[in-house]
């Protein structure tokens, strides 16, 4: 017991916490804050802020163009798009979502450890990785012979039955997946001859369901996907689910939803067709210093801030390390300061960069977006000519993630 924060603050032991989750709860008065920081694992000022609650409504959002009977997988690999991998499933299990799907086992294994008992499907899994796939629970994609029969193998070394599997079909993305009509009845003859699969769902990838210039290549896409699936599950008695949308597929093609779609990018508030989404990530910092740049001096390594008259510029604890992409330096990217844009000016360095705060009341400890609801992540990915995704997943880990829910 202690009768003030300062107290309980002069006397803690960090050395007493380690790995541990810790409450803290009372009236702003007590400026608990202070216990808040003297204790958290991570201390960089930088830290991404994602709004849990913005994510349940893009999630409604995608559900309100489906069927009510339509299942979900939802992407989080890559650490959900640099998002946290195990609090954005921990919120998706609760909103029961069919199935989650990660890049490589270790990403499924991270999530079974963290209390995940939702289906993980491993988009891209990796020979070694078989046995803990098997261990763990995880549902592989299966997209050529020679992982099949290697998988095949491991299972029946494990003396195991009707293990649950997903078949990547070839339509037209040309990267994974089998391709051909001698390929799809060579894969469901091996498949018969034992029963140590049982396939849970066949899919394609749509190439370009983003851009209407492709439209009629996606439809081409979706018919072959529709040929080659309907034959496959001919060919078995038992269900089998069918899913070929991502994102922008659920909001541009919605009537060919069959069994089930895939929620990436869209799930995280980046839209292809100007659906009413919400950002879910807010990346910011504080100023560290401010100084007054004289007219002849310049900013920055390789001395590319130039200036023609006194600036006032502040330093901020984000460099490309975190993930500032270096290519929004010399006045091509922008940060929100206390209600107004600054650029960056000069070169972007591995741990700070710059800002022309000029005309601007800023002060040491203030607030800078980098991205989030002055800033778009798509404003950003069209100045460095890139996508999103690449915004998102750049993102470094020693960058703090902060959840908020109400």
């Amino acid at each position: 017991m202690f009768r003030t924060t300062d107290d309980f603050l002069k006397s803690i032991d960090k050395s007493n916490f380690s790995n541990s989750a810790v409450l803290i709860k009372g009236a702003r008065a007590f400026n608990f804050e202070a216990i808040s920081s003297a204790l958290q694992e991570k201390a960089h000022q930088t830290v991404l802020e994602i709004n849990l609650n913005a994510l349940v409504s893009n999630l409604n959002t995608f559900k309100s163009l489906l069927k009510p009977t339509t299942k979900i997988m939802a992407m989080v690999k890559a650490f959900s798009y640099g998002s946290g991998t195990a609090e954005i499933a921990n919120i998706l299990q609760f909103h029961q979502i069919d199935y989650l799907a990660v890049a490589v086992a270790d990403e499924g294994i991270e999530l079974r450890k963290a209390g995940i008992t939702t289906p993980i499907v491993v988009m891209n899994p990796e020979f070694y990785s078989f046995q803990n796939i098997i261990d763990y629970n995880l549902q592989p994609n299966i997209y050529s012979f020679s992982l099949f029969e290697s998988f095949n193998k491991t299972l029946k070394q494990n003396a195991i039955l009707n293990f649950p599997i997903h078949i990547k079909i070839e339509t037209g993305m040309n990267r994974l997946g089998f391709k051909g009509d001698e390929e799809i009845n060579l894969l469901i003859k091996q498949i018969k001859k034992d029963n140590t699969i049982k396939i849970k769902s066949v899919f394609s990838h749509l190439a370009g369901a983003d851009d209407a210039e492709f439209d009629n290549f996606t439809l081409s896409q979706i018919k072959t996907f529709e040929k080659i699936s309907q034959f496959i599950l001919a060919e078995f008695e038992y269900k089998i689910d069918r899913h070929i949308l991502n994102s922008a597929g659920i909001e541009r093609f919605p009537n060919f939803q069959f069994e089930m779609v895939r929620l990436g990018i869209g799930l995280y508030g980046v839209s292809s067709s100007d659906q009413n989404l919400q950002a879910i990530g807010t990346l910011q910092t504080t100023i560290s210093q401010i100084k007054i740049v004289a007219e002849k001096e310049t900013i920055g390594y390789s001395r590319k801030g130039k200036i023609n008259k006194p600036t006032q510029i502040a330093i901020i604890p984000i460099g490309y390390a975190d993930g500032l992409n270096r290519g929004l330096g010399n006045l091509k990217g922008r940060v929100f300061i206390n209600g107004n844009y600054a650029p960056i000016i000069g070169n972007i360095c591995m741990d700070m960069c710059m800002l022309d705060v000029s005309g601007i009341a800023a002060k040491v400890g203030d607030k800078v977006e980098i991205f989030g609801e002055h800033v778009p992540i798509s404003e950003i990915a069209q100045k460095l000519n890139t996508i999103p995704y690449e915004i998102l997943t750049s993102i470094s880990q020693r960058v703090k993630r902060i959840y908020l829910q109400e």
